[in-house]
């Protein structure tokens, strides 16, 4: 689905922080319907409070984020944010993103029902409905997440760290996925993650933030990867998987 061109989310200005004080630079992006960007940075460098500030969970200090009219987000927190000991199925998962103040205690309607089957399905996981969600592998678990999030027919995802703790196998079904929901359904991905390589294989831009050095910097891929504050933290590494992932 070709929806380049047409913008989806901005932000101008953008100042994130806590108590009314930033802890970095104004951030001006603008990111278009139908693309993935990968926000990046270390441990403590501000990526979750950018994103938590977009998506209305954190006020910002100043600055603006503006959406186009009707735009709906989801967000797919790190698995461990689900309690572990909450003995629910992943179908109830899935049904939490379709279905808000939904009760376990009574069955699903059709319409709930329909909607549950059909992300199982579309993730590719419809076997795993009845299976307690706590009992599955990362992999597993990040793909019900991912399901729960498509359920609600979502504009935009914000997915934290959806690659964290997986082997490499079920890392590069994740990542399958991904791709596969910005092409069917023309969805806008934001991802935050540490990995340089997701930027390079996935990404049409992406965003850096460094607290510490008080830096931040948003383009395509290469713009950000020759950044000389990008290379100042990363090296010639960043640089160098980039020159590759592109030959």
């Amino acid at each position: 689905m070709n929806t380049a061109g047409h913008k989806s989310l901005s932000t101008r200005e953008l100042v994130v922080g806590y108590d009314g004080n930033g802890i970095l630079p104004p951030i001006d992006l603008t990111i278009e319907r139908g693309s993935i960007w990968v926000v990046l940075g270390r441990n403590g460098a501000g990526k979750t409070s950018w994103m938590r500030t977009v998506l209305g969970l954190l006020p910002a200090v100043s600055g603006q984020v503006t959406k186009a009219p009707g735009t709906r987000l989801a967000y797919v927190p790190q698995r461990q944010v689900l309690d572990p000991i909450v003995p629910v199925r992943a179908a109830d998962v899935v049904a939490m993103g379709a279905e808000h103040g939904l009760s376990f205690l009574k069955p699903f309607g059709k319409v709930l029902r329909e909607k549950v089957t059909s992300a199982l399905a579309e993730m590719g996981i419809d076997d795993l409905s009845n299976k307690p969600f706590r009992d599955l592998s990362e992999g597993q678990k990040q793909k019900v997440l991912l399901a729960r999030c498509i359920a609600g027919g979502p504009d935009i995802v914000f997915l934290d760290e959806p690659m964290a703790t997986m082997d490499i196998v079920a890392e590069r079904e994740v990542l399958g996925l991904i791709q596969d929901l910005r092409q069917r359904r023309g969805t806008t991905v934001v991802i935050v993650a540490h990995h340089l390589q997701v930027a390079a294989n996935l990404a049409d831009g992406v965003l850096f933030v460094d607290k510490d050095a008080q830096t931040v910097c948003a383009g395509t891929p290469r713009e950000v990867f020759e950044h000389s504050s990008f290379r100042h933290r990363y090296g010639d590494l960043a640089m160098g998987l980039f020159k590759d992932m592109q030959q």
